[in-house]
């Protein structure tokens, strides 16, 4: 597990573009945190590598795609009601499909995600500081 704290926005931005520089075809990334703790901006950090598209939270969308140097599909199971649904939706076959997958609200799909997925996890500690924490 690899464990860094950042102390700004900015900072967890870059923590994100730090990490997507690593990143390759068929990446999967599952975030969880609470609500602020900094998914968003830590996936925009990751996203700017692939992508110059405003990237925002599809809090009443399920998934945005972005194009680029490799298509990303970010999710956001805020809103999603059951593993059923993001099943019936078809959104597992996109885990396969040489795509870069960053979920946001992972927990809610936890036991479909492949066993190569990224977990990364966001909490406040305290101002604007976030501890974020990586495992496989």
């Amino acid at each position: 597990m690899r464990e860094i704290e950042t102390v700004s926005a900015a900072a967890t931005f870059a923590a994100g573009v730090s990490l997507g520089k690593t990143l390759t075809s068929n990446a999967i990334l599952a975030f969880f945190g609470d609500l602020g703790a900094g998914k968003t901006t830590f996936i925009k950090g990751v996203a700017s590598i692939f992508s110059s598209d405003t990237i925002t939270s599809p809090t009443f969308t399920y998934l945005h795609i972005y194009s680029g140097k490799l298509p990303l599909y970010h999710f956001d199971l805020y809103r999603i009601r059951s593993e059923k649904d993001f099943i019936d939706l078809g959104f597992t076959e996109y885990f396969q499909s040489g795509v870069i997958c960053l979920i946001e609200w992972a927990e809610k799909i936890e036991s479909l995600l492949p066993v190569n997925t990224l977990r990364i996890f966001l909490e406040h500690a305290g101002g604007d500081n976030r501890k974020i924490s990586y495992r496989l």
